[in-house]
């Protein structure tokens, strides 16, 4: 019987999908003046469909961008660390058949960052921290990749002054290839 139910098991562990996942992705802070805008690499583990649904930490690499100017309006270069926590995906629909239906859902994104940045034009410097809670909208499932769109407040903290502005983030989850035991 103990046979039977590891013979069993086994099939249905390599049909589970993969717990791990790289991220890229385009994020910008959102308001008036001086923006970052850039790009984003992350390694994401998918923890369980409780609470925290994912874990992650990454890389943002982005520019300073002055959005009332014309031309020229780029200034400095900006990177940011950032480990982030991530709920369970809440199901609100699906797409397609049964048998390979497409998932879209709802989570909520806490995220925080270190920035160090050169030639900066915000109050903060070149050094801040920031925490941020992003709601998000997330498509895809099972052991392909999942498309999330994510947008929300977030607090830059500095040593002079603290400012609340918002964040926009496009990511991609491609899913990581699983080793396969040997005997």
């Amino acid at each position: 019987m103990l046979m039977a139910l590891g013979a069993l098991s086994t099939p249905l562990a390599a049909q589970s999908p993969p717990r791990s996942a790289i991220s890229f992705g385009f994020a910008a802070t959102l308001g008036g003046g001086w923006q970052i805008e850039g790009g984003e690499i992350g390694y994401v583990r998918r923890v369980g469909n409780g609470l925290v649904g994912a874990l992650s930490v990454g890389a943002r690499v982005g520019t300073f961008i002055d959005e009332r100017a014309i031309l020229g309006g780029s200034r400095g270069i900006v990177f940011a660390p950032t480990l982030a926590a991530r709920t369970g995906t809440v199901s609100l629909a699906q797409l397609g058949d049964e048998q390979n239906a497409t998932a879209i859902g709802f989570d909520v994104t806490l995220e925080a960052s270190g920035y160090l940045a050169s030639n900066s034009p915000l109050p903060q410097g070149g050094r801040w921290a920031a925490v941020a809670l992003l709601p998000g909208l997330r498509v895809g499932s099972g052991d392909g990749p999942r498309y999330g769109f994510v947008i929300g407040p977030t607090l830059f903290l500095g040593s002079s002054k603290s400012t609340l502005r918002g964040l926009l983030a496009i990511r991609v989850e491609a899913p990581l290839a699983r080793r396969e035991h040997r005997p």
